[in-house]
């Protein structure tokens, strides 16, 4: 990629260190939140503050620190910060249900008015498994086949935009496909097994096209190098998408089969202990007037 300049090399650090705050700040309340779930009673799963450790760490590698900075001159550099704040820090961040973890420690109304905003349209729409397919991938061929490309070396601005948006839209995708959270849209597995094969085949598309066709202004070799990163390294994030995927399906398949199995169970058994409640009333009337000389009461 071409080289920036000084002054937006600079710029480029400053917002850096600015995302490098805003994570601080991220962990901080996500900690807040542990804190005030464990003194309710509720301990929050040590894994799942894990992830979000290490979510956060892998977007702010991709954004300051010396990854970030090569990022600027070099092809394979920048793939490598495209695949950490596109795909592995959203993956880590959404197994880490920060949505829960708000739910469970904030008072009623902002818990109220946060569950407003997930049913909302406009959270409907985003979170809706095809549109953020079109946020995720979409945005990639958008990245590599405009100016944008060209221009994030040079331009912090555009260079943070970028970066914002692989991070969002891989919070989308990795949430419609593998989120733990309450969102607005049912299960819907096939629709979400159909729309994470596209995107795995989308991803393995564009990257095989930049290694044959490299970005404008990018030497061939540092693309090649990018493309095989995106490919080969890209498809084991993917692999633990899949397995995760597959892990919550068969949970939940499994959940509904003990769930079909327990109603028939517990319907039997009602009529059963039914039957020998109406055997018992019965025996017992019958002692009872055999007993006395006057009528058995009136069944209840």
């Amino acid at each position: 990629m071409i080289a920036a300049d000084g002054h937006a090399h600079a710029g480029g650090g400053d917002v850096g260190w600015l995302f490098a705050a805003i994570a601080v700040l991220v962990l901080t309340a996500y900690a807040a939140g542990m804190i005030l779930s464990a003194r309710r009673g509720r301990p929050w799963p040590r894994t799942r503050a894990l992830c979000a450790v290490l979510g956060v760490a892998a977007a702010a590698a991709a954004v300051v620190g010396p990854l970030a900075d090569a990022a600027h001159s070099g092809f394979a550099a920048h793939m490598q910060t495209h695949l950490l704040i596109g795909m592995v820090a959203p993956v880590l961040l959404v197994l880490s249900a920060p949505v829960t973890l708000a739910l469970r420690t904030l008072s009623v109304d902002p818990a109220r008015r946060l569950s407003r905003v997930l049913r909302s349209a406009p959270a409907r729409f985003v979170s809706a498994p095809l549109t953020a397919l079109v946020f995720s991938a979409g945005g990639l061929w958008v990245l590599y086949f405009t100016p944008l490309v060209s221009l994030m070396p040079s331009d912090p601005l555009v260079h943070l935009l970028v970066q914002a948006h692989l991070l969002v839209a891989g919070l989308l995708f990795a949430s419609a496909v593998i989120g733990i959270d309450p969102r607005p849209h049912g299960p819907r597995w096939m629709l979400r097994a159909v729309v994470l094969a596209l995107s795995m085949a989308s991803h393995s598309i564009l990257a095989k096209y930049l290694y044959a066709h490299p970005p404008t202004g990018v030497a061939v070799d540092d693309a090649r190098a990018g493309a095989e990163l995106m490919y080969y390294a890209g498809g084991w994030v993917e692999a633990s998408v899949v397995l995760v995927f597959c892990l919550q399906w068969y949970r939940a398949t499994a959940r509904d089969g003990r769930g079909a199995v327990r109603a028939p169970v517990a319907s039997e058994k009602r009529q059963v202990g039914a039957v020998r409640g109406n055997r018992w009333s019965s025996s017992t009337r019958s002692s009872w007037v055999r007993g006395s000389r006057v009528s058995p009461p009136p069944p209840s």
